[in-house]
């Protein structure tokens, strides 16, 4: 709610302030952006005050949102999905709101957001100022990190992506760029320190692998990393010629441009890391029934823990690294031109005719369209990770079949019919 509001000058207010949560968050906000708002005269002191939540009817609580503004004031409230459509009261209240051109946007959050409570809720945003009767409409239920099987987060990159919208929504080109700028800057910074861990942990593999495709794996997983120099010379060269003094365009054409080059990177290193599970998979496999044969339980040995272990740290370094390009990647597909567009599935600027039509209802879903996405893999890639899962499972059942004849074994050892 703060990335969007961006609160700076005058008067904070939270009628269910809590702990003081929208309180900090502000302060954070103005904290990181001071000097920023400063170089643009805007005014950085603020003033709080907030009282508890007392359990008004969402009729009344909406509208104290709203008859709290200031003539340029902009607020943000927490609302269930149902508050978004709901009829009778609620309908003319949504009316009047919509008629009075207070609602810049709604947001619709993904469900188990919090721990109180599992329904979806809906950001509802307040801009007293705003001269567009258009009304910003963004679905964010796709948009989350998944924590455990109950509970789900923002992360603060999509918290930016989201932001993000409404910022070029205003024209604000230039902070898009800026944000991918960063986002290619974090994900340089951790290429360079993943590179200084491939030599050792593929020291650990050689050490551990005995067939020769798993040590062939490995020097391709080197050489793949070995690409890094040149995309940071195409990145060092990208500074250079796109500083603040290039237009938007050109930067944004650069920064398709730049982020185009890891793509074959990136390919590389996961057909590497692909290759090497196999040949993981394929000595596990062979030291069972060699396991097997010799009369011993067939658990995973050390050598092959250890194997695992290692291989599993390539794979989370790659996707840390990965991730920064990804969110570059995600925003570039959506806003190509770095400027604001409706996107079917995420974000939709409704005239007021189109909100008529839907009865003044706010609810995201019903303007922002959905989209079926396709998971990117070829029909080769499906193939072999069918295959892969098939391998795993039948390890998984072979594994099970030769517990289960322990366990039948030990019982009868007990109860003394062997």
């Amino acid at each position: 709610m703060v990335e969007i509001i961006e609160p700076h000058g005058g008067t904070v207010f939270d009628p269910a302030c809590g702990s003081g949560g929208m309180f900090v968050q502000s302060a954070d906000f103005i904290a990181r952006h001071r000097q920023e708002l400063e170089a643009q005269g805007q005014d950085t002191s603020v003033y709080v005050y907030g009282q508890e939540k007392q359990g008004e009817t969402v009729k009344l609580w909406i509208n104290l949102f709203a008859t709290s503004l200031k003539a340029t004031g902009r607020a943000a409230l927490v609302m269930a999905n149902s508050a978004s459509d709901a009829r009778h009261g609620e309908a003319d209240c949504r009316r009047t709101l919509i008629e009075k051109n207070l609602i810049y946007g709604m947001l619709t959050l993904p469900s188990n957001m919090f721990y109180t409570v599992t329904l979806p809720a809906t950001l509802w945003f307040f801009d007293k100022a705003k001269r567009d009767a258009r009304i910003l409409f963004i679905d964010a239920r796709n948009i989350f990190t998944q924590i455990d099987r109950a509970h789900r987060e923002l992360t603060e990159e999509q918290v930016q992506n989201i932001a993000i919208i409404s910022r070029l929504h205003k024209g604000r080109r230039g902070e898009f760029l800026a944000l991918i700028d960063r986002y290619f800057a974090s994900g340089m910074e951790r290429l360079a320190d993943n590179r200084q861990q491939v030599e050792p942990v593929s020291a650990q593999l050689l050490a551990v692998l005995e067939d020769e495709a798993g040590k062939a794996a490995v020097a391709s997983l080197v050489k793949a990393w070995d690409g890094l120099e040149a995309l940071q010379l195409a990145y060092a060269a990208y500074q250079r010629h796109n500083g603040d003094q290039a237009t938007v365009e050109d930067r944004n054409s650069a920064q398709r441009a730049l982020r185009a080059t890891f793509d074959p990177f990136f390919t590389a290193l996961h057909d590497c890391l692909k290759q090497l599970d196999r040949a993981v998979r394929h000595q596990e496999k062979q030291v069972a029934e060699q396991a097997k044969a010799d009369g011993r339980r067939g658990s995973p040995d050390r050598q092959t823990k250890a194997l695992k272990t290692a291989l599993e740290a390539i794979h989370a370094e790659v996707r840390s690294a990965e991730s920064w390009f990804s969110h570059i990647h995600w925003l570039q597909e959506r806003f190509p031109e770095a400027r604001y567009e409706d996107v079917t599935g995420l974000c939709k600027l409704a005239e007021l005719d189109e909100v008529k039509e839907q009865d003044y209802s706010l609810n995201p879903g019903r303007y922002v369209g959905v989209v079926i996405e396709e998971d990117g893999k070829t029909d080769q890639q499906f193939i072999e990770a069918i295959l892969d899962f098939n391998a795993q499972i039948k390890a998984l059942s072979d594994s099970a079949k030769r517990l289960e004849q322990i366990v039948l074994h030990n019982v009868q050892l007990v109860v003394g019919e062997e």
